[in-house]
């Protein structure tokens, strides 16, 4: 893989993964890197439509694939139409730094292909319930980088973040994990494991 950096965004509808987005782009702009993001729907190209109307990035550097299909298809089986807008997005707007590409909302078992990204986020949310942890999804197990959306929801809905905590401790013991809400705190975790992970050179 050549060209710009490419990150993965998955996890389950609702959780978070456009307001990820929507959130770490200034703050990757900011820091001088030129972003464009993909994004992956059923059959429609809301999510990029949203971002395209949020003031947040160029409208032309965000691209909507319509997948037609489970929406872990297009990102592992055969990301052939996310690499084809990847290099689209390059060929016609680049240089380019980096490329977020949000999956479609999937179940805890999507996981992206090396074929298609560099590292992946995987983004679960505290009101779906604190079990997930328990269930062990490959997303949660295998992703670079797992953020847990929404922990002031957690008194709220009965959930019980420091078991939450202690769970992922478990089955994520070395790669990393941040809490956040995304909405009222920010993506500055994320950002900073971009940073220092991905850009290490930069800092």
């Amino acid at each position: 893989m050549s060209g710009a950096i490419r990150i993965g965004v998955g996890g389950p509808v609702g959780s978070g993964k456009t307001r990820l987005v929507e959130r770490l782009l200034p703050l990757l702009q900011e820091d001088g890197l030129r972003v464009a993001v993909i994004t992956n729907d059923l059959v429609t190209t809301e999510d990029a439509e949203r971002l395209q109307a949020g003031g947040v990035i160029e409208p032309q550097l965000v691209v909507g694939v319509e997948t037609g299909a489970c929406p872990h298809t297009a990102i592992r089986e055969d990301p052939s139409m996310n690499i084809d807008a990847a290099e689209r997005l390059e060929r016609e707007h680049g240089p380019l730094d980096l490329i977020l590409i949000e999956s479609g909302g999937d179940n805890l078992a999507a996981t992206f292909s090396s074929d298609l990204v560099d590292q992946w986020i995987y983004v679960i949310d505290v009101a779906a319930g604190d079990d997930i942890p328990r269930k062990r999804g490959l997303g949660l197990l295998q992703a670079d980088l797992l953020v847990v959306n929404k922990i002031d929801l957690a008194p709220h809905v009965g959930a019980d973040l420091g078991r939450i905590r202690a769970d992922l401790a478990v089955v994520r013991p070395d790669r990393p994990t941040v809490y956040t809400d995304l909405r009222n705190l920010g993506a500055g975790p994320a950002f900073q494991y971009i940073q220092h992970h991905v850009f290490f050179d930069r800092v």
